[in-house]
């Protein structure tokens, strides 16, 4: 074997591992997500876990010898870090207290959509057609069968208000993603993201706090179980899935990248189904089958264009 080949199977495998994390790492945070927020407050709970993350990654970056943001790249970053951490993320920690963790995957799995329609009303980088109205359609469809009251459709329909607001989060997240391409930001992915999440984090804190969420908290009330939730949360969703996305997104196509996005909900329905004894009837199955064909129609779509940058992504 030559040394050539030895280092492309090296690359080979790390693809592969990095691969495996994004899908089944980034699926199996909500579920993580759902075992966090039945013992700590969710707001404080994605609070710690963003802070945490943030500072650690931003440490990493200052020890390579990175610089910190810039005075002007910092408004940037908390306007960024507000979309995606305290609307898009305090939200979903917070609807998982009554939405099962596998259902919330799947409402996110709409944003897709909502990035098109980003990208259309704010960059001009789409045009609306009959094809992403069609998807839009077909994912907000999915959702409805959720909530849909109706019992011929089994099992229990999922907390109307919590989906609401999952879905305001996938709208959130994709005006952050479109809004990236046009703010200035660190040129370090790595930089970016720690400074994000780390003032995502504050944002969650602050908004803890004014929710008397710190005066409930027991600390010494909370399981291992629960702990362990949040350092899986910290290391693994954040930080490993966090790099082995950037690492991804050098090397391969951001279409070929973005296959994640069908496999996610998947694994978190599963997980939901199998550990924590979240429901799987023709409710859950007809839901997420229309959201992952919307999600199949846009990336077909997409991938007739021209491959642009992607947007930084830390992960549920």
């Amino acid at each position: 074997m030559t040394a050539q080949s030895f280092e492309s199977d090296g690359d080979a495998w790390k693809t592969r591992l990095a691969f495996a994390i994004i899908y089944f790492v980034w699926g199996s945070t909500f579920f993580a997500i759902r075992l966090g927020v039945q013992q700590f407050p969710p707001l404080l709970l994605a609070g710690l876990r963003f802070t945490i993350a943030g500072l650690i990654l931003c440490a990493w970056c200052l020890l390579r010898g990175e610089r910190l943001p810039s005075g002007r790249q910092w408004g940037p970053i908390a306007l960024l870090a507000f979309l995606i951490f305290a609307v898009d993320y305090g939200i979903l920690f917070w609807a998982e207290q009554r939405v099962p963790s596998g259902v919330a995957a799947v409402i996110l799995a709409t944003i897709p959509a909502f990035m098109a329609l980003a990208e259309i009303t704010l960059l001009g980088t789409q045009r609306f057609t009959a094809r992403l109205a069609f998807a839009l359609l077909i994912g907000l469809v999915g959702v409805a069968v959720l909530v849909n009251p109706s019992r011929g459709l089994g099992g229990e329909p999922v907390y109307a208000l919590g989906a609401g607001a999952l879905v305001l989060g996938a709208i959130s997240w994709s005006v952050a993603s479109a809004l990236s391409r046009k703010l200035t930001l660190p040129t370090s992915k790595f930089m970016s993201a720690g400074t994000q999440m780390l003032v995502g984090g504050a944002f969650l804190c602050v908004a803890a706090s004014a929710f008397g969420e710190f005066s409930r908290f027991e600390p010494l009330s909370v399981s291992i179980g629960a702990w362990m939730a949040l350092l899986y949360l910290i290391v693994a969703g954040s930080i490993m899935g966090f790099t082995a996305y950037v690492w991804l997104i050098s090397r391969e196509s951001p279409t070929k990248v973005g296959t994640y996005a069908y496999v996610n909900p998947v694994i978190a329905v599963l997980i939901g189904y199998l550990v924590g004894g979240e429901a799987l009837g023709a409710r859950t199955i007809l839901g997420t089958g229309s959201v992952l064909i919307s999600i199949l129609i846009i990336r077909t779509a997409k991938s007739k264009k021209v491959a642009r940058s992607a947007p930084h992504k830390v992960g549920k």
